[in-house]
């Protein structure tokens, strides 16, 4: 779960920072509410919680989706931070465009 998490948050950085050079540098603590079981079908919702000047901050959120009911169940949550990396693997910063677009979304969701 830990990996898909990861790979999952890292995906989401590298999309929001427009580019495919993102590592993880820290996972916060993992709360695992729910047991996933083998054959469950989980969703992973990311959500870009904040911007540095090299590193983006995603909270994920992880569900147990009912194939049956459509219902589904929070089973754990998870804050990930990612840093932009150049060839050498020396960070970098995210750029002025993320940081704009971080910004116009931060004031679309507290309106």
């Amino acid at each position: 779960m830990l990996a898909w998490l990861d790979e999952a948050g890292a995906a989401y950085a590298a999309q929001f920072c427009d580019t495919p050079r993102m590592v993880t540098v820290k996972m916060a603590e993992t709360h695992f509410k729910k047991p996933v079981r083998q054959g469950h079908l989980i969703k992973i919702y990311g959500e870009v919680s904040a911007v540095g000047t090299c590193s983006v901050t995603v909270l994920l959120e992880a569900r147990r989706h009912s194939v049956y009911n459509g219902t589904q169940r929070t089973v754990c949550t998870t804050e990930l931070t990612f840093v932009r990396v150049d060839g050498d693997g020396e960070a970098i910063p995210v750029g002025e465009k993320v940081q704009k677009k971080y910004n116009i979304f931060k004031e679309a969701t507290n309106e």
